[in-house]
């Protein structure tokens, strides 16, 4: 069994998941498609504020309303891997992949959320 010193430093050492990720609606192919530092802490917002009803995408949510949560998945598109470099702006590397995932993806205005 650890002790709490060495749970304490592996919590330190713990780096979250970097990427680009979607929520896509199986029911009608629309996706949301998002990026972010910590994509499990941001899946865990966006299930709970649709889950309350109170999702600041108002077509989401109401796509979500109207289908059953089973019909939405969400994956990760594009992981951004750690640099040993220590002065990087993740948070604007994660920007421009979400950027360039878009476009490769060529996604029209309706197929979005």
């Amino acid at each position: 069994m650890k002790t709490k010193k060495e749970l304490k430093q592996a919590y330190k050492q713990h780096k979250p998941v970097m990427g680009v990720f979607q929520v896509k609606n199986e029911t009608n192919g629309k996706v949301l498609i998002e990026g972010s530092t910590d994509v499990q802490a941001r899946w865990n917002r966006h299930r709970t504020e649709l889950r309350f009803g109170s999702h600041r995408n108002t077509q989401l949510q109401k796509d979500w309303n109207e289908a059953s949560p089973e019909n939405f998945i969400f994956t990760i598109l594009s992981e951004l891997k750690y640099l040993d470099e220590g002065n990087v702006d993740y948070a604007q590397e994660v920007k421009a992949l979400e950027e360039m995932v878009v476009e490769e993806l060529g996604l029209d205005e309706q197929m979005r959320y």
